[in-house]
């Protein structure tokens, strides 16, 4: 309860009063008062206290003072239970182990107040200082509590009471140690309420109450040090300055109490306040860098007295002071002093340890570790403080270079010492044991990972001393070994790596081991036991397929592709096992033919495992095997591309058997229908279907075979898939580029050419083969050369099918024809073969057909420039219908004699360079009528037709 409302307002108290004889009431109050400290008293100590003693006290307090004034009877009968309420809270108090409850700080409160309405009373000696001395403690209590604000009122109402007072008629010991110790006590409490000015004031003030006293200025000087400490734990710039002030203000008090101290004892208490402080200034120097500050003031406190000041933070002082002023070797002075000095704490030394190692770095390694063995040979150093030490000096992602190499040496040197193993050793030691462990561990984490395997495996060997080798510790040693083993590998030095991979498989047999074993046999180049080992990892009990998955990466990395092939096809076993698999199947597959597809030796167990990976697509699913969306479909193409290619590149090689097998796959691969496709690649199947059969075909050739029925009719039907393709695109082929086509016009042309030739093959066919060719004469597609080749393949080849070429060329003459600017050249092919195919069909020397072939011909070479024609076909015409007069001038056909002999003639005058001919058979010609006026034909006479042949 605040003070403000322990006394009743006045408008209460004049609501309370109640008219009655005063000296009755007064009986009255007071019985009120003592029957509650009465009931007080009673009140067993170990049960709580109730908040209901407090407010049956304050109710008839309050009363009491609307009586006043009091008759001094009653004052001191007031004096004496408040005496009495004093001392039941100070032993309810005592017989407490608990801290003082609100209650009982409230009670007290009430009895100083007590005294406070009878202050004035007489027959007590200095009432005043008493109630004074009353809120006083009631204050302190209330500090303690952290209640400030309650505290600050005590505080105050107690310097209210002695205010009045001359100082200098101040005897009492007591008295005067309270005029202080309020002072004190009010500064505190406001420097907790962040009042710091009112605080130091106060300091300030009680240096008027110190009476010459040296217990005095001890207590004001331990009280400005002890602010002057607080500011300085700060560690802010803006208040160091201050704190030094609090503390030259402590440190001037200690000066003069030794100046007017009488005991020993207050000597001695002064003068080592004294040098504390001076160890404070220094410390606020230091923390100000003002580093020649902090040597004069180390100087001053060794050089007190006799034998001086040996306290251990000065060496710490003067060697941070040196540091600062970068001046090592003196620092190195102070630091290597502190072995000799056994008092030093622990923990001043550790800190000493790291703070000179933080200025010095890799510098300072040796030196610390000079050190720490010095101390470590003279006193009893813990686990812990090693801990520390080492983990200051492993400077973990500190540096770099050689200061990292310096570092990680001093370590090792430390770690490594038998004093040190020793230290760690001893029982109760363990959980430090772990953590050195740990560090080392870590450490040689850090240079792994900076790819320093020398010094990684130095760090990670001295880790193992730091482990027992109790049967509980087998597993951290194995995992020692292999870390290892791991450093040896990275440094190639492989039987290095060996011995320790088998030490852990000793201690611990686990897939990490037998994984390392394989890493060691790739680096060996022995492929076939690598290939072993991987084959083992499952009978590992703790095998996972990512193992298998780890070892394909090795091995690709090795370049070791044996090994790799050999690992992925190990992997591909596993997806139908229900285990829990590290890659997609896809992308298995894709890397092993990846890999595969380096060498052209191994186009055969590419096509296996693409078959594979075709089969596995139809188990499983498309969108399962290859995954959906775009990724999907990435997967697809990837695999159906690949095919096509190793089809096109197979093909080129003159492998027509192999390229005709991934042209099947290929289309059956673009026929997949994936995640939010409605259809497969149509265009890509056709493609694919019409190379695999023109590899068949081109392959029966190459291998000068022959195709049974059966395989005729297996390619025909596939390219029935291709037709239909064909047909529902052919809309949109184009000869020219005047839109995007979806199959580009040659395909068309193989796949007659193709369907055209098995087709010949069936006694049966003959008529589809014919429509075949119908079909591509009349599309948009069609090129005349295709059809002379067609035309030619029909004629000459060795399923000749006249009707076909006579078709084919045919429909090639006239597209030919129609041209702008015909090629001659291939129009004179074209009428040859037409010619020949005619004779072929009617075999009749006097075919009108044959006869209008030749006219044909003429028709054509009129109006030719010279040249334009090919004279080799021209003379070759001429000659040939020159030549075919001699059977029906045998056979008596005369006119058809003559008529050939004529058509000769005429396309003799057209070809240059056959004057001579032309001449000779003007002559016959002109000699032959002649005859047929006058004579019958002589026979033995026939024209010499044999000189004129041209072949």
């Amino acid at each position: 309860m605040r003070i403000d409302e322990i006394c009743p307002t006045p408008e209460h108290r004049r609501s309370s009063t109640v008219t009655v004889d005063t000296d009755s009431d007064q009986s009255a109050v007071l019985s009120k008062i003592e029957a509650t400290i009465i009931s007080l008293e009673r009140h067993p100590p170990a049960h709580p206290l109730p908040d209901s003693y407090t407010s049956e006290i304050q109710q008839p307090l309050a009363q009491l003072s609307q009586l006043a004034p009091l008759p001094n009877s009653a004052k001191l009968l007031v004096w004496k239970l408040s005496y009495r309420l004093w001392n039941v809270c100070v032993d309810l108090s005592n017989a407490s182990s608990q801290k003082i409850s609100e209650e009982l700080a409230q009670l007290r409160q009430v009895a100083a107040e007590m005294l406070l309405v009878t202050a004035d009373v007489a027959g007590i000696p200095s009432p005043a200082f008493k109630a004074a001395m009353f809120f006083y403690k009631t204050g302190l209590v209330w500090y303690d509590l952290r209640k400030f604000d309650f505290a600050n009122t005590c505080f105050e109402k107690a310097t209210d009471l002695v205010s009045n007072i001359e100082i200098n008629s101040v005897s009492d010991y007591d008295e005067r140690k309270l005029l202080l110790d309020l002072n004190l006590a009010r500064s505190r409490a406001s420097w907790e309420v962040s009042d710091r000015n009112l605080a130091i004031a106060l300091l300030n003030r009680s240096k008027n109450v110190l009476f010459g006293v040296s217990r005095n200025y001890n207590a004001l000087a331990h009280q400005y040090l002890s602010f002057g400490k607080i500011l300085l734990s700060t560690n802010e710039v803006s208040t160091v300055n201050e704190a030094l002030k609090l503390m030259n203000d402590a440190l001037e008090l200690c000066e003069k109490g030794l100046r007017v101290v009488k005991r020993t004892e207050d000597t001695l208490s002064l003068k080592e306040l004294r040098l504390k402080t001076l160890r404070f200034i220094a410390a606020a120097h230091l923390q100000n860098d003002e580093f020649e500050s902090v040597l004069k003031c180390v100087k001053v406190l060794r050089e007190v007295g006799s034998a001086g000041d040996h306290h251990p933070s000065l060496s710490v002082l003067a060697m941070k002071a040196w540091l600062g002023l970068g001046r090592f070797a003196e620092a190195e002075k102070e630091l290597k002093g502190m072995v000799l000095n056994k008092g030093i704490p622990e923990c001043v030394w550790v800190s000493a340890v790291e703070s000179y190692f933080l200025a010095a770095g890799a510098a300072g390694a040796e030196t610390v570790k000079a050190v720490f063995l010095g101390l470590l040979g003279r006193c009893h150093v813990s686990a812990g403080a090693a801990i520390r030490v080492i983990n200051r000096v492993g400077g973990n992602g500190l540096s770099n270079g050689e200061g990292m190499k310096v570092r990680a040496k001093v370590v090792g040197e430390l770690v490594s010492d038998e004093r040190m193993v020793t230290l760690f050793n001893r029982e109760g030691a363990a959980k430090e044991r772990t953590t050195m462990h740990a560090l080392l561990w870590n450490c040689a984490t850090e240079h792994f990972r900076s790819k320093d395997y020398v010094l990684s495996a130095e760090m990670f060997e001295k880790s193992m001393l730091y482990v027992p080798h109790g049967i509980e510790n087998r597993n951290l040693r194995a995992k020692g070994y292999r870390v290892l083993c791991l450093c040896h590998l990275g440094l190639l030095q492989l039987d290095r790596a060996q011995e320790y991979i088998d030490e852990a498989e000793k201690l611990e047999p686990n897939i990490t081991s037998s994984f390392l074993k394989f890493k060691i046999l790739l680096q060996k180049k022995d492929h076939s036991s690598a290939i072993a080992q991987m084959q083992a990892m499952p009978s590992c009990l703790d095998f996972t397929t990512e193992f298998i998955s780890l070892s394909a990466h090795e091995a690709v990395a090795c370049h070791s592709l044996p090994v790799a092939v050999a690992s992925l096809s190990q992997l591909l076993n596993f997806y139908n096992s229900g285990k829990a698999m590290p890659i997609n199947e896809v992308v298995v597959f894709r890397t092993l033919i990846t890999i595969l597809s380096q060498e052209p030796a191994n186009d055969t167990d590419v096509l296996k495992h693409m078959k594979h990976a075709h089969v596995r697509q139809s188990e499983v699913g498309a969108d399962l095997f290859f995954g959906k969306c775009e990724v999907g479909r990435r997967e697809k193409n990837w695999l159906a591309a690949n095919a096509w290619n190793f089809g096109v590149r197979t093909g080129q090689e003159k492998n027509y058997e192999l390229s005709s097998e991934f042209f099947k796959l290929a289309s059956e691969l673009y026929k997949i229908v994936g995640d939010g496709d409605t259809e497969g690649n149509e265009e890509m199947v056709c493609k694919s279907i019409i190379l695999a059969v023109s590899a068949i075909i081109a392959d029966e050739k190459h291998q000068k075979g022959t195709l049974q029925e059966p395989e005729i009719r297996q390619a025909i039907e596939l390219l029935g898939r291709a037709g239909k393709i064909l047909t529902s695109s052919s809309s949109s082929i184009k000869k020219n580029d005047d839109q995007v086509t979806a199959i580009e016009p040659h395909f068309f042309f193989v796949y007659t050419w193709s369907a055209s030739d098995l087709y010949s093959r069936l006694s049966d066919a003959g008529s589809q083969q014919l429509q075949l060719v119908k079909n591509f004469a009349s599309s948009k597609c069609c090129n005349p050369k295709h059809l002379v080749q067609i035309g030619l393949e029909a004629s000459h080849g060795p399923r000749s099918n006249p009707e076909v070429a006579a078709l084919a060329l045919n429909s090639s003459l006239t597209a030919l024809l129609a041209s702008p600017s015909p090629d001659y050249q291939t129009v004179a092919l074209v009428l040859r073969n037409l010619i020949t195919v005619g004779s072929i069909q009617k075999g009749e020397p006097d075919d009108e057909s044959i006869m209008e072939r030749y006219k044909q011909a003429y028709r054509i070479m009129v109006g030719l420039k010279e040249g334009s024609y090919p004279s080799e076909e021209a003379k070759w015409l001429a000659m040939t219908a020159w030549n075919r007069a001699a059977l029906p001038a045998k056979v008596g056909q005369v006119e058809m004699a003559k008529k050939w002999m004529s058509m000769g003639l005429e396309l003799a005058v057209k070809v240059p360079g056959m004057d001579m001919y032309r001449s000779c058979m003007e002559e016959y010609l002109g000699g032959f009528e002649k005859k047929l006026k006058g004579q019958e034909h002589d026979q033995s006479r026939a024209p010499a037709l044999s000189g004129m042949r041209i072949v």
